[in-house]
């Protein structure tokens, strides 16, 4: 190698701080990755069915019903959770004026206890309807003011009102292991944490129903926000509910591509593989012919506006309920206060949907808010006293990896099910070439089927012997000083930044984009692994391969080695820097879905860990650099 070259690589080694420009000039075009993943995630949604009658799509709805029940909310332990006989222990009574408030705590799935408030009116004979009333984001949970009006109201109206503390709000603000982001480590065992949300609800309904004076025929859903699509989810497949009423809850997928800044919604809202059964279209149009009140903000300060979220559903909703003769039963009311609210216009609309579906339209029954903020008590008077050591998603999710992954050899086919891998067809684009140092400079864009550009940056020393495909977790100009290095060492670096990581990263609260992307099915890590494999069998096509993969950091040496197991022609070896020893590493750490959406990929863990994966790559050699 002459002097010059020599001498040139020898500095680069030392820092890179050379070759840091050199690696950070863009490539893409202004915004394509936030464009390629909005028409990737807004095309996969799914369509509303053609149907021409009502038993057509009463099938229908039956159908979408159990097939998200079955394949999306109870999979993995949640089938046993499901058929677990939850505890329910009723503690004290507080007294209220013409009402009483009863504390209650309940099992969600067993060893989770929830905490609930039953405000049940202080006179009742007969049957009277009740209401399940579903909090959202808000810090204080059962304690916030306009709940508990809302519940004395309908309570001094002789309506049973149950309202149970959310997950990771209220009393479980503090609890680390609750936020929401945390039941995706359920998801990487094979175990829906949907299902922890949807067996709250379920239960909050069974208790409710259970009461002595509960009509069955007249039970009623709703809340706001968090609250709100909980509303939905649950009316739509829980045949009980009579009517609902949710409050700026939700809006279509593709509203959510949209509006990625309003409408994205957190890990319960975009869950693994729903949008592969259903949209929320189609669990609006699922309250057909039950009567259903669609509230939105037209002033909101958090998200599903009104503006953008109430028309698709409206649209797509409005034929069902005219198929089914119950066109009137689909209602929408749009408010105008300032804010993200559920506030007395809000309030009303709901009692006069009461009045109208499950009175009669009553003259009598009053619909104008009864003034009852002076009898708000404080949080630590609602507060319900809960047992030690309280389950959370994390602490369920312990207990689960213990035994995982499941025994037996490992299968590519199963893995390749398992990250829904893509054979893409890759076209290259050179952007341009330059020689500097010594090194071939060429900067390209790799364009993956008909989904995405992967942009890259190949350096060449002359004589270069060997290929290196590079990924790293801060992006291929973090990765400098270790690419100079594999220069001086004589091989030719293909650097590239793969879906979400360096300029192939999203923006703003990117994460939700990846969710989207689970939840339709697809799987984050699985296009990454892909991407990189498709870099390979390009290299490869061009007398370059098999190449070498190469990572630096611990997410970058996950999709890596998934992409040496499922390339076995065009991958010739794997060497990580920071890679994880196992999968379980992600429990153990207690990572979250909004700072490492792919490492949750729904079912991973349970087949393989790294060990496993690591089998697949061999005789081909695995390497973890220091």
């Amino acid at each position: 190698m002459p002097l010059l070259i020599l001498t040139i690589l020898l500095a680069l080694q030392a820092s890179g701080a050379e070759l840091e420009p050199i690696l950070s000039k863009g490539i893409l075009q202004t915004d394509v990755p936030l464009v390629e993943v909005q028409v990737f995630t807004a095309t996969r949604v799914p369509a509303m069915p053609l149907v021409q009658t009502a038993l057509q799509w009463k099938a229908e709805a039956e159908r979408l019903r159990r097939k998200t029940l079955d394949e999306v909310i109870y999979r993995g332990e949640a089938r046993k959770w499901r058929e677990a006989q939850g505890g329910v222990e009723w503690l004290d009574t507080l007294p209220g004026a013409g009402y009483r408030i009863r504390k209650l705590r309940f099992e969600a799935v067993p060893g989770l206890w929830i905490p609930a408030l039953l405000y049940e009116p202080a006179s009742l004979s007969g049957k009277v309807p009740v209401v399940l009333n579903l909090n959202g984001h808000e810090k204080d949970g059962i304690a916030i003011p306009y709940i508990q009006e809302r519940c004395i109201n309908l309570a001094k109206r002789g309506i049973i009102a149950l309202n149970p503390e959310w997950l990771g709000r209220g009393q479980f603000e503090a609890v680390k292991g609750l936020v929401h982001y945390r039941m995706n480590q359920l998801d990487l065992l094979g175990t829906s944490g949907l299902s922890v949300f949807y067996l709250s609800m379920k239960r909050s309904l069974d208790i409710l129903l259970a009461q002595e004076h509960a009509d069955p025929n007249r039970v009623a859903v709703t809340g706001l926000s968090g609250g709100g699509w909980q509303t939905i989810t649950l009316s739509a497949l829980d045949p009980r509910v009579k009517l609902t009423n949710p409050v700026a809850g939700y809006s279509s997928y593709v509203t959510r591509t949209q509006f990625p800044l309003l409408d994205m919604g957190d890990s319960e809202q975009t869950p693994s593989d729903l949008a592969t059964v259903v949209d929320y279209t189609h669990l609006t149009a699922m309250m057909a012919p039950r009567p259903t009140l669609l509230t939105y903000n037209a002033l909101d300060s958090c998200c599903f506006r009104a503006g953008n979220s109430l028309s698709p559903l409206v649209q797509a909703a409005q034929p069902i309920f005219q198929l089914l003769d119950a066109g009137d039963k689909l209602r929408y009311h749009v408010n105008f206060d300032d804010g993200h609210n559920y506030g007395r216009d809000n309030r009303e609309a709901l009692y006069k949907m009461l009045r109208d579906h499950f009175y009669g339209g009553r003259a009598d029954f009053d619909v104008s808010e009864i003034a009852s903020a002076g009898e708000v008590r404080t949080a630590e008077q609602l507060r319900v006293p809960l047992p030690d050591g309280n389950l959370d998603f994390h602490s369920l999710a312990a207990r689960l990896s213990a035994s995982l992954p499941s025994p037996g050899p490992p299968d590519r086919k199963k893995l390749r099910d398992l990250v829904r891998a893509h054979a893409y067809q890759v076209s290259a684009t050179k952007v341009e070439s330059a020689s500097e140092g010594g090194i071939e400079i060429t900067r390209w864009r790799l364009r993956m089927g008909n989904d995405w550009t992967v942009p890259a940056v190949e350096l060449s020393p002359a004589g270069a012997r060997s290929t290196v495909i590079l990924s790293a977790d801060g992006g291929r100009s973090s990765a400098a000083g270790e690419i100079s290095r594999r220069l001086s060492d004589g091989q030719r670096v293909v650097a590239i930044d793969p879906f979400y990581f360096g300029e192939s990263k999203l923006g703003k609260r990117d994460y939700l984009f990846a969710m989207l992307i689970a939840a339709e099915g697809e799987r984050p890590l699985g296009i990454q692994a892909s991407q990189v494999a498709g870099a390979a069998r390009w290299l490869k096509g061009r007398g370059l391969g098999p190449v070498t993969l190469a990572s630096e950091g611990p997410r970058s040496s996950v999709f890596s080695l998934v992409a040496a197991a499922l390339e076995p022609d065009a991958v010739a070896g794997l060497e990580t820097r920071g890679a994880m020893s196992s999968l379980r590493e992600i429990i153990d750490q207690d990572l979250a879905a909004d700072k490492t959406p792919e490492l949750f990929c729904f079912g991973l863990l349970k087949e393989f860990d790294v060990p496993q994966l690591q089998a697949l790559v061999a005789p081909r050699p695995v390497k973890k650099l220091p």
